[in-house]
């Protein structure tokens, strides 16, 4: 085998995709599910709980005070906004997957496995799993940070006086308190998800509860003086787009939603709409809670640990600060378990495939959780809350949630344009579809002549070709009537014509008829063009180099920013605007998949387009020093696909057991002479040899089944 061949087989592993059971066969509906599989006991309240309860802890009770104070002042309000948008894009698009893979557990590492590829799956996979160990780091560390300030930072300052402070970017110190939470909520996911969801939803309504208090109670020590002192925006736009890359922390929860699909009762309308409602709502108590910090306090004074306990202490309410302190421990532990809760089911879903060592797929029969999977992962986490400062985990963790968005919105544009059929909506519709991803006339078959369309003239007769009345001699039959007016007849039976009617028609045929010859000139597809593989092939192309066009516009933004305006910058914006443009045409020429699905992101292929511009460019804006974690991060990741995931993978092992059968069941040779079957394979019985000649039962059956008429 030649370097070239074995260039070409590593290729074929990189881009093979998983296929879905789409009709949900071996799934339980019963709650108690089957053994090795996760139970389904999701209601879509119970979804939009977990992705609520995931956004409004950390993001609320920390982030808020952090990017106020060190990045966009009282523009954090733009910033969460900004994030938001970019947010609600991607999660249109998480919705639309929901609906179109629905049982299935992994979130974005499912979606880009039966879209895009293996590898790009286990990219995603392995950045999901940091940004869950990350997320869960942080909520623990933040737990920690809370427990400090009620105690008047005694904590901390008895951990740097007496063991010092350590860290290459933020000085922190080993954080027990961090690690201690870690262990307990690990616990907790480990017991099952029924206990697990029934202590988030009880956390859910205090913290919903403080939430109210808070907004409630800082509007009494509003005072505009503070966003007009230093103006609104005091570090500038750059500051508030800075601020939106790390505020994307505080709108992660909703992908939990997705991971869930297994577990979820109707996962295909229950993902949809808690996804979009837990933004919403989350969207809302964000924005209030920065509009009423940023009046009450002057955002050089907002504390960065606990800005809403002490925006309280600032104004002299001790009271508030318990108030807020039971609040922002509930709403930080359910924030924890949020990011806990969808880490080893990511981290079960890559062992199922192959891709992870198998022993983490292990379901205990007791909890019905990936309990190994829960363990490891929370112990890492443990340990990455007590040596890491909450400040670099909260950047760290952006980058991770930005790139899985950003594969998601390529994937539901690839995924729009592939000749795909879902076989239960084709049974449910009695659609003669064909195969469309085959060449031909359109891909599709048409359906066989009836036996009258088929007759000659001679075998129809009179009968059958002239029209059929009713039996009454046609006397209810609705008359025909002509003209361009859309109107119904008179009562004589004569059409009634007017002038604006007359002129509507016409602006009609001149509008249908130039936008036919625009469609023409543009090479756009008609209504009823069906895609096919090739045409599919063309857009998965065609998206990523899209892909690398938008990487660097956003990197000559990002980088380049105080060059922009020179000639050479300003040429090489419009060669990739320009490029962006051919792609756009590229992919607006070629036909979409008819299938309707309950819920489909709008707007394509605007709206993934969008919502990659903005996740690059949210991307590039963080540190350099979370580019260099996450390079270290995807080099062991590396390691572990290419030395194990790729020759353990699922497909990777039928492609063998395929290959082991072909070898095994050698081909029947045909003899050019008489055209008589000969097989070389050894344990296949003659048709000649008797049957008393036989040692086993298996042999004896197969010569009578050989024997057996046709």
């Amino acid at each position: 085998m030649g370097f070239g061949s074995v260039l070409r087989n590593v290729g074929h592993r990189l881009v093979r995709v998983r296929e879905i059971d789409v009709d949900g066969t071996g799934d339980s509906s019963s709650e108690g599910g089957i053994p090795g599989r996760l139970p389904k006991c999701l209601t879509t309240v119970d979804l939009i709980s977990l992705g609520v309860g995931s956004c409004m802890g950390t993001g609320m009770y920390v982030v808020s005070g952090m990017v106020a104070r060190e990045m966009a002042g009282p523009g954090v309000i733009l910033s969460f906004l900004i994030a938001a948008a970019a947010s609600l894009l991607s999660g249109v698009c998480y919705a639309e997957f929901g609906v179109r893979v629905p049982k299935t557990t992994g979130s974005a590492y499912m979606y880009s496995y039966v879209t895009v590829g293996e590898f790009a799956a286990f990219v995603i996979g392995w950045n999901l799993i940091l940004e869950y160990l990350i997320g869960t780091a942080a909520g623990a560390s933040a737990l920690s940070s809370c427990l400090d300030a009620l105690v008047r930072n005694k904590i901390s300052t008895f951990m740097m006086d007496n063991v010092g402070g350590f860290g290459i970017h933020t000085k922190t110190y080993p954080d027990l308190v961090a690690l201690v939470i870690a262990v307990i909520i690990t616990l907790v996911v480990a017991a099952g998800v029924k206990k697990s969801i029934t202590f988030n939803n009880i956390l859910n309504s205090i913290n919903l509860a403080v939430w109210v208090f808070m907004v409630a109670g800082g509007l009494f020590f509003a005072n505009i003086a503070n966003w007009t002192e230093t103006g609104f925006l005091p570090f500038g736009v750059s500051g508030v787009m800075t601020g939106a890359a790390t505020c994307f922390y505080a709108f992660i929860g909703f992908d939990i939603i997705a991971t869930t699909g297994e577990e979820a009762k109707n996962p295909s309308k229950s993902i949809p709409i808690a996804i979009l409602s837990s933004l919403v709502v989350c969207l809302i108590g964000y924005m209030s809670i920065s509009f009423v910090l940023t009046l009450a306090v002057p955002f050089y004074h907002i504390s960065t640990e606990s800005p809403l306990m002490d925006m309280f202490v600032q104004k002299n309410a001790e009271f508030g600060k318990y108030i807020v302190f039971i609040g922002s421990v509930a709403g930080l532990t359910v924030s924890l378990l949020g990011s806990i809760f969808p880490m080893p089911r990511v981290i079960y879903a890559m062992a199922v495939d192959g891709l992870l060592f198998r022993s983490l797929s292990k379901i205990n029969h007791t909890t019905h959780t990936p309990a190994i999977a829960t363990i490891i992962s929370g112990f890492l986490a443990a340990i990455m809350a007590l040596m890491v400062s909450l400040k670099d985990l909260i950047e760290m963790m952006s980058i991770g949630t930005l790139l899985a968005y950003t594969i998601v919105s390529m994937c539901v544009l690839i995924l729009r344009y592939q000749p795909h059929v879902d076989v239960v909506s084709a049974l449910e519709s009695n659609l003669a579809y064909g195969r469309l991803d085959e060449e031909g006339e359109g891909g599709s078959t048409p359906p066989p002549p009836s036996s009258e369309a088929a007759a000659t003239l001679e075998e129809a007769g009179v009968d059958k070709l002239l029209p059929r009345l009713p039996a009454d001699g046609g006397a209810s039959a609705p008359k025909p009537f002509y003209g361009a007016v859309d109107e119904e007849p008179s009562d004589g039976g004569f059409r009634q014509y007017s002038q604006s009617a007359f002129i509507k028609s016409r602006v009609r045929e001149w509008t249908s008829g130039n936008v036919e010859r625009l469609r023409i000139g543009l090479r756009l597809p008609v209504a009823h063009e069906m895609p096919t593989a090739e045409t599919g092939r063309s857009v998965t192309m065609t998206t990523l180099l899209l892909f690398v066009v938008i990487a660097v516009i956003c990197a000559l933004f990002v980088f380049c920013e105080g060059v922009v305006g020179q000639w050479w910058a300003v040429i090489a914006l419009i060669l990739l605007f320009t490029a962006v443009l051919i792609c756009l045409w590229n992919i607006l020429r070629l036909p979409q998949n008819p299938d309707r699905l309950k819920f489909m992101a709008p707007g394509l292929p605007y709206l993934p387009i969008a919502a990659m511009f903005i996740n690059v460019f949210l991307m590039l804006k963080l540190s350099y020093l979370t580019w260099v974690r996450f390079a270290i991060w995807m080099v062991i990741g590396l390691f572990i696909y290419f030395g194990y995931g790729m020759w353990h993978s699922n497909i990777e092992g039928r492609n063998n057991q395929i290959i082991r059968q072909r070898k095994e069941n050698e081909v029947v040779l045909m003899n050019n002479s008489t055209g008589v079957p000969v097989t070389t394979e050894e344990n296949i019985i003659s048709a000649h040899t008797q049957k008393g000649d036989y040692d086993n039962e298996d042999a004896e059956e197969a010569v009578a089944d050989e024997f057996q008429p046709e």
